[in-house]
Order: structure tokens, then sequence, then C-alpha cells
């Protein structure tokens, strides 16, 4: 007999998520966006993470940021279009933060976006369980 390590990932139902692994909750006029458990699983131990596109404007899907692990980086992408209006200032010292707490203290920038119709092509917690 095989025992298979099973990862039990969190995916909360109240957030909105991209096939990109980003997650993003809705407060108002400004959504705040992060990255998936299972994409910080993925990366491993986060080092870096870095973000210049604060006070600029983007759209649905481009990169905003990168995250550099110890092996990898990976390009973080909008889930909205909008004006990048935050960056979580506790990342420059405490890039950790996206593994212990990627759904609270980790989360990495806020928007205020331009489009609320875009939210509903984001994925539910179900649907992006399916994907992973």
């Amino acid at each position: 007999m095989r025992i298979v390590d099973c990862v039990i990932m969190n995916t909360p139902a109240n957030l909105k998520y991209t096939k990109d692994h980003e997650w993003v909750r809705q407060e108002g006029d400004v959504a705040i966006v992060g990255i998936t458990d299972f994409a910080q699983s993925e990366l491993g131990d986060i080092v870096f993470v870095d973000i210049q596109t604060e006070g600029e404007t983007l759209a649905k899907e481009e990169v905003f940021g990168a995250i550099e692990a110890v092996k990898t980086v990976a390009d973080a992408f909008m889930p909205v279009s909008g004006e990048i209006v935050e960056v979580n200032p506790a990342l420059e010292g405490a890039p950790e933060l996206v593994n212990s707490d990627p759904y609270g203290e980790g989360w990495m920038i806020k928007i205020k976006y331009s489009d609320p119709s875009e939210f509903d092509t984001l994925l539910s917690a179900a649907q992006y369980e399916e994907i992973i």
C-alpha cells in the first residue's frame, strides 16, 4: 500500500479567482488582490515581491508585478482593470507574509477598479478548485 501526500488548499468562498492564481476581494470601489494559497505553495519560499506599478492604470490580465521565490520568478496579473492605488508596504520587509497569510497580511495591491462587470468574468472558489 502506498500513501500519497494530500494537501488541502485554502480557497475562501467569499473571494473571486483568476486562472492565473490571483484572488480578489471587492470592498466598495476598491479591489484587494493577492495570490492564492495554491500559488504560494507552488512557488515555495517567497523572498521578494517587486511591484513598481503603484499609481498606474492597467488593463485586466496585464502584469502588475513579480514574485520572486528561492528557485523561480512569477508574474502577477491584474484580475480586473483599474488604477493601483496601494501596494502592501509590509511585503517590502516581510515578503514571506505571502506564504504564511496569502489571504490576509500577504495581500499585494489595492485597485480602484474601472469596470465592475469584470468581476462577473472571475472564477468562484468552486470553479477555481476545479482548475487546480
